[in-house]
């Protein structure tokens, strides 16, 4: 992938303000980015040296950044210049934060009816839970989401931040923002969206809800198709100490995944013996735990057995199907040099084949591009010097650090 300073992917000339945040925001307008938005990320006074900050450093990427004190008096009118040509209003405060501050939707949509003001909750702007404080754990319990995870005889166990904070959270405010950038094509006005972590973690299990409905779920963890129950959608131990997913449902597949691990006729022959599954799962556990797991991963490489290798963070960029599609091929540079800790970054997905989306640029330092933007604005320099002398505005005197570099997924 060729990286400039302009991106050509599908929402080149949208312009969105993100006000720095924590968790799923930052990650939703990481994929506005990679998909060609230009993102100005407006940082607080003292973001630099704040670790929890930092630690978000990754999916920075595509920014420019501005350090503006939101507390200052001059704030809001800088922050209103700044939307006069933006597209969309990031925010990920908890709901009340920006009317405290003088700059919630009332004000700012009435000055600018075509913006679209998108709020990152975790419980959303109303409710008896929206002030208070929670995590992706919380979010994904409190949806139903959570139970439906691990073991029947153990707690659910956390899953990362993958459920609510991102999928939930992120992604859906990234979708919630393309379809008000569609919508305003057609009403010429923009709109908030509520977007709530808890909401979208219940909507990611309608799936699971319908299954239920037919009477295909039952609500005892562990005990489903899908969950583990089933020896043939599950992951085994292997004789390495490392693991294999198996997901073998379908006859034809489940016969392939057999004949790889020459299990006896009889137990191929009870795949849908629910009767029978402890010993089918001790058979398959049996041949998985005599062989290292990258054996077992070159014996069903090609088939349709659906079995592939669990995969830690440090290999998975290596596999040739990743390789073949560059799957990992961003190479971050930023202020932290942990950053990407010798892991290539997933490039921007997904494909589009016209306008694909790329990463312009790597996470920024804090404040990095504060005259930039200001200027861009319309401030003149002795503007500009005064807001940085009255303390509302900071501009970074390290230099930016290079641009990422990646490679165009095929």
């Amino acid at each position: 992938m060729t990286v400039t300073e302009h991106g050509l992917g599908p929402l080149e000339g949208v312009r969105v303000v993100e006000l720095a945040g924590l968790g799923a925001a930052p990650y939703g307008v990481m994929l506005l980015a990679d998909l060609g938005a230009d993102v100005v990320r407006i940082d607080r006074p003292g973001a630099e040296a704040d670790p929890a900050v930092l630690s978000h450093v990754a999916v920075w990427r595509g920014r420019r950044s501005l350090v503006l004190d939101l507390k200052h008096a001059d704030a809001a009118a800088v922050l209103s210049r700044l939307l006069a040509d933006a597209d969309v209003l990031v925010e990920g405060f908890r709901p009340g934060t920006m009317e405290r501050l003088g700059l919630g939707p009332e004000r700012l949509c009435a000055a600018h009816p075509r913006l679209i003001y998108a709020r990152m909750t975790g419980w959303g702007q109303t409710g008896p839970l929206a002030p208070t404080a929670g995590h992706d754990i919380n979010y994904a319990a409190l949806s139903g989401a959570l139970h439906t995870v691990g073991p029947a005889d153990l707690p659910p166990p956390p899953v990362a931040n993958y459920l609510a904070d991102l999928g939930g959270g992120g992604m859906l405010l990234a979708v919630g923002v393309l379809a008000a950038l569609l919508e305003r094509e057609r009403s010429g006005s923009g709109q908030v969206i509520d977007a709530a972590m808890v909401d979208g973690a219940a909507s990611l299990t309608t799936f699971v809800r319908g299954l239920a409905a037919l009477g295909a779920w039952t609500d005892a963890r562990g005990a489903n198709l899908l969950d583990g129950g089933a020896p043939f959608y599950a992951t085994y131990v292997c004789g390495d100490g490392r693991h294999v997913a198996v997901g073998a449902i379908e006859p034809q597949f489940f016969a392939a995944f057999a004949a790889g691990l020459e299990l006896p006729d009889d137990l191929t022959a009870a795949q849908h013996d629910v009767s029978r599954w402890p010993e089918l799962r001790s058979a398959i556990a049996a041949r998985f735990a005599s062989q290292p797991r990258d054996v077992w991963a070159d014996r069903f490489d090609g088939t349709d057995a659906c079995v592939t290798p669990v995969l830690d963070l440090t290999e998975v960029a290596s596999h040739p199907h990743h390789r073949d599609r560059s799957t990992f091929g961003v190479e971050l540079e930023g202020p932290v040099p942990a950053t990407a800790n010798g892991r290539p970054m997933p490039a921007p997905a997904p494909r589009l084949s016209r306008t694909p989306g790329q990463v312009v640029r790597g996470a920024p330092v804090v404040g990095a591009h504060t005259r930039e933007i200001l200027g861009a604005a319309g401030y003149a320099d002795a503007a500009i010097d005064e807001l940085i002398a009255s303390g509302a505005v900071v501009a970074a005197s390290a230099a930016q650090p290079p641009a990422a570099s990646a490679a165009q997924p095929a």
